[in-house]
């Protein structure tokens, strides 16, 4: 046997595999590709280029931009393929419990084919690999006939593959195999010293802590977009907030100047500065949400939009959730933590509406709240506290749901500290010209209308109702006498039939031949005295003008600008 030059660092013919002259294959008869870089790597010569080289990769990932680490590792793979003579070199990952390969980057020798994507798991094409892969183990061979009995699909897998020498070192991250990395010949028959094999794993590990790296770095930047657009959004949110509230819901919006609303008004101006909280009363549609915004607008947390939970709304089993928030995981569909309206309202104004219709488990918790100003997230033991002021509104009467059981007697204590109790439409019968005409005004900007009028006796009938609906249901009256009304006096459409409560009086009654002679002098001012024609109060009153004329003179109807 010859022996080595200690000087040069060359091997001698009788070192190679198989003991051929010049590490001739044995199969092709050709000479292998570089195989004596493989040999040279026995020596402490090499060990010492192959570390360095390796030394030169690691260094590269320091602080590598996550737009470079691709193309960084297809260099990377490209140095240690050409190193060590390899044809194919291939970072793969391992996905869905480590059975599904894809292969994530791949470098090949010019003039090779490159090794196609798996289309099935990788259990069912190298049973064998994926059993040692799962273990952690490196699957190493220099011919496939190497391998054991029972790798004998995996060994017609890398024949179709047109393999002949391969290693493949197992890549974990967090102590769980990802992927794998693996050099193979498809030209020549190679060997691979241990030394080298362990090295493998080092560089395998640095790609895959690199991709790791650009993951949670793409992350992190995909969360900063999205924190951004948030931040944008509720930054316009905030501003359409802060319009909506000045124009719809400052104090001076409330419309009206009767006794009771002058009540409310006075103990809105008493009790908006301090952070006393306040139980609002009355029936549906008598603006009680409208009191709680122009109390918190005069207050002193004014700066931020108030908070509010429709109570009603909110199905029981999500109530918890939405008031106090919830951990992921809490619950079958908690897919991620969501913060809660008491944390969202934090140094603000949390507005319950509907407060009556809250569920017996879920008072317990807010009397925490009310009485502590501490609560926990569902899902979590952590406390959380927050500086909230209470505004709760019902059309309940909380009373009477003490005495049945169905709302607890503590927290009505709780609550009712500052009541104040928005009167029915009804009881301030000398407000609705003014509603009526703030209404009108609405619509009509719009609706792009023009109404100049409202006719005398649309407002005595607005007057005479009971409006069971109150403010609300007029402002949908209003709406509907918009849409229908083609001229420049209101036309109201919809029959409101008296229903005043037993007891009530809004007005003395008039007489048939009053009324007959309000709706004339309406459907006059309606076509501007215009009589016949087809836009004539006639045609309007289903009757000849003549007779028409008649009956203005009975009634003592005149018109000054009469238009025929």
């Amino acid at each position: 046997m010859e022996e080595k030059d200690d000087h040069t660092g060359t091997t001698t013919s009788a070192d190679l595999p198989g003991g051929l002259p010049n590490g001739e294959d044995r199969e092709s008869g050709r000479p292998p590709v570089r195989i004596d870089e493989y040999l040279k790597l026995e020596t402490l010569h090499e060990l010492l280029r192959f570390e360095r080289l390796l030394s030169e990769i690691s260094s590269v990932y320091t602080n590598l931009p996550a737009g470079e680490v691709d193309k960084t590792i297809e260099f990377g793979l490209r140095r240690i393929g050409e190193f060590l003579g390899a044809d194919r070199c291939n970072l793969v990952q391992f996905s869905r419990g480590n059975w599904e390969a894809h292969i994530f980057h791949s470098w090949v020798q010019e003039g090779i084919a490159p090794i196609p994507e798996f289309h099935a798991p990788i259990n069912e094409l190298f049973p064998w690999f994926a059993q040692r892969f799962t273990g952690g183990a490196v699957v190493q061979f220099s011919r496939t006939e190497d391998l054991p009995a029972e790798a004998a699909i995996d060994r017609a897998a890398l024949n179709v593959l047109g393999v002949k020498s391969q290693v493949s070192v197992p890549i974990a991250v967090g102590g769980k195999v990802v992927g794998a990395l693996t050099l193979a010949t498809v030209r020549a028959h190679r060997a691979w010293p241990d030394e080298l094999v362990q090295r493998l794993r080092l560089v395998g590990e640095i790609f895959a802590n690199a991709l790791v790296r650009k993951q949670k770095e793409l992350e992190i930047q995909e969360a900063f977009r999205q924190i951004k657009e948030l931040n944008q959004q509720l930054e316009a949110d905030c501003t359409y907030l802060r319009e909506e509230i000045d124009y719809n819901y400052d104090l001076h919006q409330i419309i009206g100047q009767s006794h009771p609303l002058k009540s409310v008004l006075f103990n809105i101006q008493q009790i908006a500065a301090t952070d006393t909280t306040v139980l609002i009363l009355g029936e549906t549609g008598t603006g009680k949400e409208l009191v709680a915004r122009a109390i918190h607008a005069a207050s002193h947390r004014r700066d931020r939009p108030m908070v509010k939970v429709n109570c009603a709304a909110l199905p029981a089993n999500l109530i918890e959730s939405e008031l106090f928030g919830h951990e992921k995981g809490a619950f079958t569909s908690a897919q991620a933590r969501q913060i809660g309206r008491f944390e969202l309202a934090d140094r603000n104004t949390l507005f319950l509406d509907e407060i009556g219709e809250l569920p017996l488990e879920s008072q317990a918790k807010l009397l925490r709240v009310l009485q502590e100003g501490e609560f926990e997230r569902l899902g979590s033991s952590r406390t959380i506290k927050v500086d909230v002021r209470i505004l709760a509104a019902t059309n309940r009467n909380l009373e009477e749901e003490v005495r049945q059981g169905r709302f607890r007697q503590d927290l009505w204590y709780r609550l009712n500290v500052f009541p104040i109790t928005a009167p029915p439409l009804r009881q301030r019968r000398e407000d609705i010209p003014l509603l009526v005409n703030l209404f009108v005004s609405k619509f009509s900007r719009k609706m792009g209308k023009k109404i100049e009028r409202i006719p005398s006796a649309v407002l005595r009938a607005l007057q005479h109702y009971d409006w069971p609906g109150n403010v609300r249901e007029l402002e949908n009256v209003i709406e509907r006498a918009v849409i229908n009304t083609g001229g420049l006096s209101l036309q109201l459409r919809d029959d409101l039939k008296n229903s005043l409560a037993p007891g009530m009086t809004a007005g003395p009654r008039q007489t048939l031949e009053e009324v007959e002679r309000g709706h004339i002098v309406q459907v006059l001012e309606e076509t501007r005295g215009r009589i016949e024609g087809s836009q004539g109060a006639a045609l309007i009153l289903g009757i000849n003008p003549s007779t028409l004329r008649s009956r203005m003179r009975k009634l003592g109807i005149q018109v000054k600008t009469v238009v025929d």
